[in-house]
């Protein structure tokens, strides 16, 4: 077997027909047919039931897929890890972080990034930690920065930033006087939730006990129009501390301690631990870890 009959076999198997996946490795149908013969020789086994039109996997031919896709993930990672040896990074870093830390509490670690390795291109997927996860996990993307805790033995975490929940309303608010509140108060004022989340995760378990009476003014798809939905007065809620510097520099928020507990949200970095990273992420974990250490 060699790998150009394998990458014809997957797509065989992916697009269902041997005259796309020809179109799709440039070659004809009867070089694919003639690839697939040589594979079911070699493993003495039909791989594909061929009915008509319709391609399909043998349960030989599923055994195969699942090995022919990792052994093609290992050559990729082999030689990129072989090229990167002793040289500058560069390539593709892929980075999974939800909206908030981009906007938040990434762009200084990226402008540190890409003035020490300009030959790096930074990809972002953004979603919720969970989904990042679950991506680190099959090895699409390189690194994550998440929400701890993270149980998943197979990634490496290093806790880099923690910020405290605060209350935050606007400074017509009758709250805006207090230097700490008690939850029982907060809970007799509109509350602005963010939809999804952990900060709403956190809401929902803080303010159980008031729902007989608590008021929900609106449940909103962003930090940001949480933000500007508080400075106009229309309720108030909780934030990471350092998501409304900015707003609170300006005076058009303020934010508070809550008196009766103490709520954090703190950020891992997280990768696998059994793969041979690239320069491109190893120096990416390097510089966060080096700038998560001197703000300490």
């Amino acid at each position: 077997m060699d790998f150009d009959q394998l990458v014809t076999f997957l797509e065989v198997a992916k697009l269902g027909s041997f005259s796309r996946a020809g179109q799709k490795v440039f070659r004809s149908q009867s070089a694919v047919s003639a690839q697939i013969r040589q594979l079911e020789q070699e493993y003495g086994d039909r791989l594909l039931d061929r009915s008509g039109k319709v391609v399909r996997l043998t349960p030989a031919g599923r055994v195969l897929f699942a090995y022919g896709e990792r052994l093609l993930k290992l050559r990729d990672e082999s030689l990129l890890a072989v090229a990167d040896q002793g040289a500058t990074p560069r390539g593709t870093l892929v980075i999974g972080a939800n909206e908030a830390t981009c906007l938040y509490v990434l762009p200084e670690v990226f402008a540190e990034y890409c003035r020490l390795y300009p030959g790096v291109q930074i990809s972002i997927y953004r979603n919720f930690s969970y989904k990042i996860i679950e991506k680190l996990e099959v090895g699409q993307i390189d690194v994550g920065i998440v929400t701890l805790p993270v149980k998943s033995p197979s990634l490496k975490v290093h806790a880099i930033f923690r910020d405290q929940l605060m209350l935050m309303v606007s400074p017509q608010s009758p709250l805006a006087k207090h230097k700490l509140v008690p939850v029982s108060e907060i809970a007799k004022h509109p509350l602005l939730l963010p939809k999804t989340g952990y900060t709403r995760q956190l809401m929902d378990k803080l303010f159980r006990p008031y729902n007989s009476h608590l008021h929900v003014s609106m449940e909103l798809p962003s930090i940001g129009m949480i933000k500007s939905f508080v400075a106009a007065d229309l309720g108030v809620s909780l934030i990471s501390s350092s998501f409304a510097r900015d707003e609170v520099s300006a005076g058009r928020v303020k934010l508070i301690g809550l008196q009766d507990v103490e709520l954090w949200r703190e950020l891992g970095l997280v990768y696998r631990r059994d793969r041979t990273l690239p320069r491109a992420t190893t120096t990416f974990i390097a510089t966060v870890r080096q700038l998560a250490a001197a703000s300490k």
